[in-house]
């Protein structure tokens, strides 16, 4: 299979990096990631796995891909897909009230960029959050880790993070 690329940036800052899909360890994910292109959505910073940005989405695929290419410990430079029930995430806890544009869908999608070490996929209220590893990023980690550092430090509102073939 002919090797595919996703670029992912961060519209407000202006920043990008392209990604190579690892369509030969997640071929589900990849397929449904890719189909569903372009995506975009409110960005945030993690609160619990360190170093990670990511949207959450209303389930875009027809089918829930499994999990493939698992980890709980992702490297700088993965792009990771989860999935949650909107039950999980709209407890008070997490924060995200009904502006995380997952409101009334009973699955959220996850989608991760790991910028830097370090990293671990712990919850407190459910334990390990293995999640698949889905892409790699191949150029401009170091663009997206300095504006993923900016959007830790001076804040996330009014930042989208975008998906779209490359």
């Amino acid at each position: 299979m002919m090797e595919r690329f996703v670029e992912i940036g961060l519209a407000k800052r202006a920043v990008a990096c392209r990604v190579r899909l690892l369509d030969d360890r997640a071929p589900l994910t990849c397929a449904a990631v890719w189909e569903a292109l372009p995506l975009a959505g409110e960005v945030y910073h993690a609160k619990y796995a360190r170093n990670e940005v990511y949207t959450l989405l209303p389930a875009f695929a027809d089918g829930e891909p499994p999990l493939e290419n698992p980890t709980i410990t992702p490297i700088p430079g993965d792009l990771m897909y989860f999935s949650f029930t909107d039950t999980l995430l709209g407890t008070a806890s997490y924060g995200y009230g009904s502006s995380a544009g997952h409101a009334g869908h009973s699955r959220v999608v996850d989608l991760a960029l790991f910028y830097e070490r370090n990293n671990l996929l712990l919850n407190a209220d459910t334990g390990f959050v293995p999640g698949t590893v889905w892409g790699t990023v191949v150029d401009g980690l170091d663009r997206m880790a300095a504006a993923a550092h900016d959007l830790w430090r001076g804040g996330a509102l009014g930042e989208t993070l975008t998906f779209r073939r490359a």
